[in-house]
This record gives C-alpha cells, sequence and structure tokens, in this order.
C-alpha cells in the first residue's frame, strides 16, 4: 500500500485520491502543518501512487522521483558553488530510508551542520529545471518532491515561481511546507494547498502499541502529551531526550531571574548561545510550550495541560508567576528572540537580553 507508513490521517490521504479519481490532480500540492504529522509520510506515499508503486520506490531511488531540500555549504566546497541537493545524495538517502519522520535536527546532523542554517539555494532551482526538462524516462509522470520550500532563498523562490507558473510537462510538485507564510505569496497562490491536521491522539496511541510495543498505560499517557505528533511521541518515550535538556535550561533561567542572579544569567546565555541556531531556535519553540502549560496550570486547568511528569512537577511551584500580566509580554519577547536568532543576530545578546527581562516579567501580577 501506498501510506502504510502514514500513521492515521485518513481525511488527507482520501483527499489526495480523490484528486486523482476524479481526474482533477493539479500540477502542484502543498502539504502544511505541524512538524510530526506526517506531512513527508503523505508526500512519500502520494508519490508512490503517481509513479504506480514501482519496486524501485522501494529504496526511494525512482529516476522520475527528483527530491529538493535545504542543504549546507561545507567547508570542502570551493568558493563559488552553490550547493544543490544532489550533494547531499547519499545523506538524503540514508534519512529517508530509517523512515519518513525527521526533524530538521536529524537532517543537520547527517549532513554535519549544526552551527550553519540550511536553505535551498538557486543552484538547487537550476539543477531541478534541468532534470524536469527531461523526458519521463517510465514514461509517466514526473514527481519533484520539495522538502521544507519556505527555506529557498529568494532568487530560488523566484526561479522555482517561474517553474510553477509554466510546469514541464506530466510533471507534479509535491510541497511539505511547516510555515507556509514565508514563502512567497505569488508561490502559494499557485499550489492546491492541503491543511494535515496534527495525528488523533488515537492514532498515535494505536501506533505506539502496535509498532513500539508500548504498554496500554504508557501509550495512553504518551499520546497525550504528544500534542498530535508522531515524532513528540517517540521523543517522549526517550530518556535522554533533548527536552530534558531544555527544561533544566528553562528550570535555570526562572531560578536565577527570581533571585536576580546577574552574573549567573550571563553564564546562562553564554551556554545557550554555544549551541547551533538550529538548537536555540528549538530550545525558545520549547520555552513557548512551556509557558502556555504553566498558564493553563496557573488556572487550574490540568485537563488542558499536556506536560511531562518532570514538566509538571517544577509546575507546581513555578506556575503561579505565569499569569494575565505577563503572558502576553513573555511571548512577545520570545517571539522577538525567535525573529532575531533567525537573523543571525548576536546570541549572547539576544539571550541575556531575555533573561533581563524575565527578571521583571516574573514579578508582574
Amino acid at each position: 500500500m501506498a501510506f502504510e507508513q502514514v500513521i492515521g490521517q485518513k481525511e488527507a490521504q482520501n483527499r489526495l485520491m480523490q484528486m486523482v479519481d476524479e481526474g482533477r490532480l493539479p500540477h502542484a500540492i502543498m502539504l502544511c502543518g505541524p512538524q510530526g504529522c506526517g506531512k513527508m509520510a503523505l508526500a512519500l506515499g502520494f508519490a508512490k501512487v503517481l509513479l504506480g508503486d514501482s519496486p524501485m520506490l522501494q529504496k526511494w531511488e525512482h529516476p522520475d522521483l527528483h527530491f529538493t531540500f535545504p542543504t549546507i555549504k561545507l567547508p570542502s566546497m570551493s568558493a563559488d558553488h552553490k550547493p544543490v541537493s544532489d550533494d547531499f545524495a547519499s545523506e538524503w538517502h540514508e534519512l529517508i530510508m530509517a523512515g519518513p519522520y525527521f526533524t530538521m535536527t536529524e537532517w543537520m546532523d547527517l549532513m554535519g551542520g549544526e552551527n550553519q542554517q540550511a536553505i535551498i539555494t538557486a543552484g538547487e532551482s537550476d539543477n531541478l529545471n534541468r532534470k524536469l526538462s527531461l523526458k519521463s524516462s517510465q514514461g509517466g509522470y514526473k514527481v519533484s518532491l520539495i522538502w521544507l520550500p519556505e527555506r529557498m532563498n529568494i532568487e530560488c523562490a523566484n526561479k522555482i515561481l517561474k517553474l510553477l507558473e509554466e510546469p514541464p510537462s506530466q510533471t507534479v510538485f509535491i510541497m511539505v511546507c511547516q510555515q507556509p507564510e514565508k514563502l512567497l505569496e505569488t508561490i502559494r497562490s499557485r499550489v492546491q494547498r492541503i491543511d494535515v491536521k496534527r495525528i488523533a491522539d488515537e492514532d498515535i496511541e494505536e501506533a505506539l502499541r502496535n509498532k513500539r510495543g508500548v504498554s496500554e498505560d504508557v501509550a495512553y499517557r504518551t499520546a497525550r502529551n504528544a500534542n498530535g505528533s508522531w515524532l513528540k511521541a517517540l521523543e517522549l518515550l526517550s530518556t535522554d531526550s533533548e527536552n530534558e535538556l531544555f527544561l533544566d535550561m528553562f528550570q535555570m533561567l526562572m531560578r536565577l531571574a527570581y533571585q536576580r542572579k546577574i552574573k549567573d544569567l550571563k553564564t546562562w546565555s553564554e551556554r545557550l548561545a554555544s549551541m547551533g541556531r538550529e538548537k536555540q531556535k528549538r530550545f525558545l519553540d520549547y520555552f513557548l510550550r512551556l509557558i502556555r502549560e504553566n498558564f493553563m496550570y496557573n488556572f487550574h486547568q490540568e485537563e488542558l495541560c499536556y506536560m511531562t511528569q518532570r514538566e509538571e512537577e517544577f509546575a507546581k511551584n513555578f506556575a503561579r508567576f505565569i499569569n494575565e500580566a505577563n503572558i502576553l509580554p513573555i511571548n512577545d519577547m520570545v517571539n522577538r528572540a525567535i525573529r532575531d536568532i533567525g537573523q543571525n543576530a548576536n546570541a549572547k545578546i539576544v539571550f541575556f537580553d531575555m533573561a533581563m527581562q524575565m527578571i521583571v516579567l516574573l514579578i508582574q501580577k
């Protein structure tokens, strides 16, 4: 079956198949949704449908399936070289063969670029244009699967726009997008957008039992805290999760800010600044989530809280500090930090400024 690796998402599967069955397949589809909902799994499954579920797709090596994804520039590359997906073909193959649920973190680790920001370059759009200008080797569709098109630089985005405006013969573009608002409006207007919802808790729970052999009790609690993400569910099962580090950093910031230990807060900001920018952005996303959970916990809405046992233990004493007076300013502060880190601002300054603001925000009532 084409969609055998997809967890839940029957509605999205049915919509994709309906396009084919009714003969109204658009030349460009964009699957949008939160991390871990299964967008890539759906995209790969749909590629199988379009390419005839060929035996070559068992290893994702079909000549009419072209992958585009964010890349980095390695020290070994020449100064004028624009990195393209083909430069990392073996690493990408290793990633997708391990399964269709993965993160940018895993991809960055495989490429060896923790301290860089991965993008899709204009060199990639030129390369893709050449590939798609050729006839289909199997006489059917050519499929261009673009992972995270929002990471295209402006030169690449404009060239991809031209491809979408005048698509090569028998070509279907499948974009897997997490932040569609970052794409050019002209690109968004030329694709058929399909919003992929969070995975139902029941589907995650069932998959944990059947695919991972997890007990019913653990599967239920994990599925509830996963917030519709299969990746989050797997992360929660892992005892050495990155979130354990993030929780430690969150707790440290709040305690030091409450105690007004400026020197220690400077050390805290320097430690966070020493991490790669992708990891810094993941910490800030985690920070936003935990602030929201503590706000709900403070108002005794435990049924609406989705925390691990460790997070909940900390919330019992900390949640009272997150209230109506500071919840919005804290969210604004963290979103500014996410923007600044994304624009390559000095991380030490960004995080120390954030730490100083927390001293004031924690005492607001």
